[in-house]
């Protein structure tokens, strides 16, 4: 796939995460906080088994999880805490902030990930570009969040 879609279609799909947050907030006034986040991950189950069964040609080789180590098996988890403590905080900070705390952490973290070179990531070295676009989205988360 060329860069430039690729960027462009991870930036859609980015917009979508926004949207997220504040519909499942409200969903979770109407409902409760955990039935709203089980309720969202029950309708993109549904979503995803059917893509996968229409488009995707199935299951596959979906037995070949056994071979896997168990930390490749929480995607799932990891979401789950991601839309509940979501669901939860844009109540209290509002879509945008919810959004660039979202980001300032998956930036940092990642820049980590690269520099350690684990989860199956190849070694990525700590530049000061790396390390100054960490500082100024954590700037920007800041002065997003003080309003």
């Amino acid at each position: 796939m060329d860069k430039g879609v690729a960027v462009v279609l991870t930036a859609f799909a980015g917009g979508l995460v926004a949207m997220q947050a504040p519909i499942n907030a409200n969903l979770g006034r109407t409902i409760g906080s955990l039935p709203a986040a089980s309720v969202s991950f029950g309708i993109g189950l549904v979503a995803l088994v059917t893509i996968t069964m229409l488009a995707g040609g199935g299951f596959g080789r979906i037995g070949e999880m056994g071979n896997l180590q168990w930390y490749y098996l929480i995607g799932g988890l990891l979401g789950a805490v991601y839309v509940t403590t979501v669901l939860i905080t844009v109540r209290t900070l509002g879509a945008g902030a919810v959004t660039a705390a979202t980001i300032a952490g998956q930036l940092t973290l990642s820049v980590i990930l690269d520099r350690l070179g684990i989860l199956g990531l190849e070694k990525q070295g700590l530049t000061a570009g790396r390390v100054a676009g960490v500082a100024l989205l954590a700037a920007g988360t800041f002065l997003i969040v003080r309003g």
